[in-house]
């Protein structure tokens, strides 16, 4: 005779592992196709276009992107919460979303008086479909009419519950502190009572809205009164890097910030004047946007549509590749991918490392890293690390609570 209670008890089992699997797993953005061009967040706080939009619950934020492929594609978009590691909530989407998501995009309009055809998109959340009711870390995912995924950003949005004082400091560790620079930083509870943080509270840092170097879960050290204090040093530190690089070519028709010349084929091509290593030279200060773009073009009268795509020429002197080596351009324009587009090729003629990348006419930070045969990073290798270095800080404080079944970002 079949014992149904043991098939029953292993089908339980099954689906809890396949469960725990589906929702331990956590989640990554997609890097879109060669055809999408210029991605980027708009928000009230921020006067440029960045990767990684940090927004209080019922503000508003916009997505931009382009499609260059001559067609008036429908695209559509879809919300998803995640935990604090990114890996998928357990709340329904009734649950963090008033309305409906998977709905088309509406906003587009097709470019004017340009070289280059694009079609221009424009998402704003909230809108008239959606709003988010819940803190937390989401995903937003684009796809198209066939419904196939085609690219992903991350972005989170916090609750005003809790202050975060931060302050930014060499390291107290010798053999870095001309190199790193420490967060300290404490969490201030105005409209909610943190019970048991030291199992309850996590924190990520984010410098220059680059999840790939950004530190997490941090526990308070020790508590004054209500107030939780984090003074770690090496555990909190970032390497200080350098100023980002730049370039405006708001007009592609004469050399402009960074740019010595240009040329016109079937668009219009930029030439940068060559970059060099900066790792053994003394700092120097030079402002930047901390990795951010923006779109500028002169003599426009709406500017998503009638700025041009150029073939924008980088060069990177004395550059001499080392065996196991390769340099890769990032910035927030790519959302520091290491995809292939963005490697750096070496001519031995010119000794140079140089890439050909078809951006949209505005103004861009970028850097150069060194990626090695095993994936590591070396953030300074081409720019240099240093503790004067001006970056861009968030410290997010989660807190799960005692029956909660989702991460609460409270300030």
């Amino acid at each position: 005779m079949i014992n149904l209670s043991k098939f029953i008890i292993l089908g339980i089992c099954l689906n809890f592992l396949i469960v725990n699997s589906i929702f331990g797993q956590a989640e990554r953005e997609l890097n879109p196709p060669d055809y999408i061009k210029t991605i980027g967040f708009k928000t009230s706080n921020e006067n440029y276009s960045t990767n990684l939009p940090i927004i209080k619950l019922g503000e508003t934020f916009t997505l931009d992107f382009d499609v260059l492929n001559n067609e008036e594609a429908d695209y559509y978009y879809t919300i998803d919460q995640l935990n604090f590691d990114w890996s998928r909530s357990q709340l329904i989407k009734s649950e963090y979303l008033r309305g409906f998501d998977n709905v088309k995009i509406q906003n587009y309009k097709t470019s004017f008086n340009t070289y280059q055809i694009y079609s221009h998109y424009k998402l704003q959340i909230p809108n008239q479909d959606v709003r988010i009711t819940k803190s937390g870390n989401y995903i937003l995912r684009i796809y198209d009419e066939y419904q196939d995924l085609v690219f992903s950003r991350k972005f989170i949005v916090y609750e005003g519950l809790s202050t975060v004082p931060t302050q930014i400091k060499r390291l107290r560790n010798l053999a870095y502190i001309n190199t790193k620079q420490s967060v300290e930083f404490e969490v201030n509870p105005i409209s909610i009572q943190l019970n048991n943080p030291k199992n309850t509270i996590k924190t990520l840092i984010i410098q220059n809205n680059n999840l790939n170097t950004s530190v997490g879960d941090l526990k308070p050290q020790y508590t004054i009164g209500s107030k939780l204090i984090f003074k770690y040093d090496l555990e909190s530190s970032f390497w200080g890097g350098n100023e980002y690089l730049f370039f405006e070519n708001k007009e592609i028709r004469a050399a402009n910030v960074n740019v010595r010349s240009f040329n016109l084929y079937d668009i219009y091509h930029n030439y940068l004047y060559s970059d060099y290593p900066r790792i053994n030279r003394s700092y120097t200060y030079n402002p930047d946007i901390n990795g951010g773009f923006l779109t500028t073009a002169i003599n426009t009268d709406d500017v998503e549509i009638e700025a041009d795509y150029v073939n924008i020429h980088f060069s990177l002197k004395n550059g001499t590749p080392q065996p196991g080596e390769s340099i890769y351009l990032v910035g927030g324009f790519n959302n520091y991918s290491l995809g292939s587009e963005y490697k750096m090729t070496y001519s031995r003629s010119s000794d140079s490392h140089e890439l050909e990348l078809k951006l949209k006419q505005g103004f861009y930070n970028y850097k150069y890293v060194v990626v090695n045969d095993y994936d590591e990073i070396n953030q300074g290798g081409v720019s240099g690390n240093y503790d004067e270095t001006e970056n861009d800080y968030k410290v997010l404080v989660y807190y799960r609570g005692y029956g909660y079944r989702y991460d609460r970002v409270i300030g």
